[in-house]
């Protein structure tokens, strides 16, 4: 929603994943907000706290609203939950509603839908939000290199 807390935590642990693999160089990777609560300010930090414990450095990474281009530019437009896919879907051009989804589709053994939103939470929250990232990063990249071939 503002880009300080789920969205930049699922791209710092999704270009570590990629760094890990030896893959950065194929991806363009970045996090947006449907609204502009945030703009230029660092994720949260108890976000960047959380993250830094599993070697995640989110600390360059700055909130930003997403914009028209983005549903041409990018190949995936993930939501972390129903309200934001259902913003994004009202902006999206209909021919890249196909791109929209939301992220732990790419999770399906977490048996939940939506990454929830630990702003007003305690610590855990930022934990659970961990937890369920980078099994959706997981997923996600396993769908990209299959469709792609590039295992």
């Amino acid at each position: 929603m503002g880009n300080i807390c789920r969205s930049p935590t699922a791209e710092g642990v999704f270009q570590k994943l990629l760094s890990d693999r030896h893959l950065s160089d194929k991806f363009q990777v970045d996090s947006a907000g449907t609204h502009a609560y945030h703009v230029g300010d660092a994720p949260d930090l108890r976000a960047q706290r959380a993250a830094k414990q599993r070697d995640v450095d989110l600390s360059s990474l700055r909130a930003r609203k997403f914009f028209k281009q983005d549903f041409s530019e990018f190949d995936y437009i993930l939501a972390m939950d129903e309200d934001n896919l259902s913003i994004l879907m009202d902006a999206c051009p209909q021919e890249h509603q196909h791109k929209v989804k939301l992220f732990l589709d790419y999770a399906p053994e977490v048996n939940c839908r939506e990454v929830p939103d630990p702003y007003y939470g305690g610590q855990y929250g930022f934990e659970r939000v961990l937890d369920l990232v980078e099994a959706a990063s997981e997923g996600l990249l396993q769908s990209i290199l299959q469709k792609q071939n590039l295992q």
